[in-house]
């Protein structure tokens, strides 16, 4: 009997800020993100309409959230501490409102490494400005790249 076809899951992915927060799309076909939008928090209040018309939109499979040193890593300082526990708090909304899985991936790094790349596309010209909006929808993308990996997502997972 013939393998079934591969399942393709659609998954979005959060770099969560304070201030902003990054999106990117990605698939496990090919195991690549896309940086989409990044959202901007008002008054510390997630912008909840449009991560709705996001997850319409994609019709993700699940959702990953970018956490400082990975799930059960401790926290470094208080700072890291607080960020940690409001990802906790955004990834149980966004599983209860949603009725999605979520999973986090450590994020560690993720935005230096998404500047990096992105000053090396303005120094080949193929981009003619780089903004903290920029960085962090390419850090939710490579975050997501990075929990692709680490899955070891084949196409029939």
């Amino acid at each position: 009997m013939p393998d079934p076809a591969p399942r393709v899951r659609t998954v979005l992915a959060f770099d969560y800020g304070n201030r902003r927060t990054g999106v990117a799309v990605g698939n496990t076909l090919t195991g690549t993100a896309s940086p989409l939008i990044t959202l901007q928090s008002r008054a510390g209040a997630l912008d909840w309409p449009r991560i709705e018309q996001l997850v319409r939109e994609w019709e993700p499979d699940l959702l990953v959230v970018g956490i400082p040193g990975g799930q059960h890593a401790a926290p470094r300082n208080a700072s890291t501490q607080a960020l940690r526990k409001r990802i906790g708090r955004f990834c149980r909304d966004l599983e209860h409102r949603f009725g999605l899985p979520v999973q986090t991936v450590d994020e560690t790094l993720s935005s230096d490494e998404a500047y990096v790349h992105l000053r090396r596309q303005r120094a080949d010209g193929q981009r003619p400005t780089l903004s903290k909006s920029d960085i962090d929808r390419t850090a939710a993308a490579l975050l997501l790249e990075t929990w692709m990996l680490k899955q070891s997502v084949s196409p029939t997972a």
